[in-house]
């Protein structure tokens, strides 16, 4: 192994703790942040738009810091200042009442907004080195890893306290416990910054200079492709809520499902990416791994008949399928812009990509949390049709990628 490829594991690795850490604070607070707020009086059509306008915002944004990042190179800098913003996750244990919380939520996401764009492109830069659908796999592994701790802590922590309803002293208990992997966060950025601080050389080492800075035809098409397949897939603090306020499992058991789909989540990140990195070797075309997109609208379609029932055996199967998705979404969305934008426009790319998947979130949370408050039959039919509608889209962006 020549020493990029050892310096690109070793930051893959790194980047995989710094994940690891982080979604423990912020999958913890997730797990838990649709029951809290209605413990603390928001009712479901809040607590869908809060979801939404939060992941909107926090995308959104992401345009801007992506294009900035580009222009500055300044990649450390937005990844630190991004993660620094986890200190409003375990500020939530101050909080009392639901505008407070819900300042809090948007703030965690705006400090996404700001390190996503920049984190993905140093880390793009070394998956170049060992393959994109593989190098993103590794690293959203050792993130589920974190993503199945976080909920797991307030799960065990609400069975130590006992039986019964939460009560607003015992989340914030559960938020304060968050300090602790905020911590760790910061010390692995800042072995990571010390271990590779140029990582665009691993990437100028493993591949041709592009020939264009321009984004292309199948980019923008798979932006397209990104916004539709996500304005129907269901957003967990949603699941969470009806959940909590159909009795269908007590607030114990809610981050323990959610970390069950987190752990399907990591295993599905290892297949997908291993299939996406065969597809485009098999082929020798970068764009070829994007075939396996399709799997996303194939199994969002069964997840909320599933997730919005009242029987568990059919709550467990849509948590389960849930998680498959979002492994997808971690690993081949990722890989896909790091193979479909030039390295002069990468944090451009996850800019815009985050942007547009940002927007369907709001608008497909706050479209169903309104539609939960008079038919969950609705909310079903309308995500159902949304992913149905992404169908020909993929086949259009698959047949373009493949010329």
């Amino acid at each position: 192994m020549n020493n990029h490829k050892k310096s690109a594991f070793k930051l893959i690795l790194l980047f995989g703790l710094v994940s690891l850490f982080g979604d423990m604070v912020y999958e913890g607070a997730r797990s838990v942040n649709g029951p809290y707020l209605k413990t603390l009086g928001a009712n479901a059509a809040i607590v869908g738009l809060v979801a939404g306008l939060a992941e909107f915002l926090g995308y959104a944004v992401r345009l801007a810091a992506g294009y900035f990042a580009d222009k500055t190179k300044a990649y450390w800098l937005f990844t630190f200042l991004g993660y620094g913003l986890l200190i409003s996750v375990p500020l939530l244990a101050l909080t009392g009442i639901w505008q407070v919380a819900v300042v809090f939520i948007i703030i965690e996401r705006l400090g996404k907004a700001l390190r996503s764009p920049a984190k993905d492109t140093i880390l793009s830069q070394a998956t170049k080195q060992v393959g994109t659908g593989i190098g993103f796999a590794i690293a959203e592994v050792l993130d589920q890893i974190g993503a199945i701790s976080g909920p797991l802590i307030f799960s065990i922590l609400f069975v130590i306290i006992g039986k019964g309803d939460r009560s607003l002293a015992d989340y914030q208990q559960g938020y304060f416990l968050l300090w602790i992997p905020l911590a760790l966060v910061l010390v692995c950025i800042f072995f990571a910054h010390r271990a590779v601080p140029h990582p665009e050389v691993l990437e100028v080492s493993a591949t041709n200079p592009p020939e264009s800075d321009k984004l292309s035809r199948v980019f923008w098409m798979y932006t397209v492709f990104t916004f539709v397949t996500t304005l129907g897939f269901a957003n967990f603090a949603l699941i969470g809520f009806h959940l909590k306020a159909r009795h269908v499992l007590s607030d114990a058991q809610i981050p323990l499902f959610y970390a069950i789909a987190m752990g399907v989540d990591a295993v599905a990140a290892v297949a997908i990416g291993k299939t996406y990195d065969i597809f485009k070797a098999k082929r020798s075309n970068a764009q070829a791994g994007l075939i396996t997109l399709i799997a996303i609208p194939a199994f969002s379609l069964f997840i909320p008949g599933l997730v919005f029932s009242t029987k568990l055996s059919l709550v467990l199967a849509g948590v389960i399928i849930w998680g498959i998705v979002m492994g997808c979404h971690e690993t081949v969305m990722k890989s896909a812009i790091a193979d479909l934008t030039p390295l002069a426009k990468r944090g451009t790319g996850y800019g815009i990509f985050n942007a547009a998947y940002g927007l369907a979130i709001f608008i497909g949370s706050a479209l169903t949390g309104l539609l939960y408050e008079y038919s969950i039959t609705a909310v079903i039919a309308i995500s159902i049709f949304i992913e149905i509608a992404a169908l020909p889209v993929f086949f259009i962006m698959r047949k373009e990628a493949l010329k």
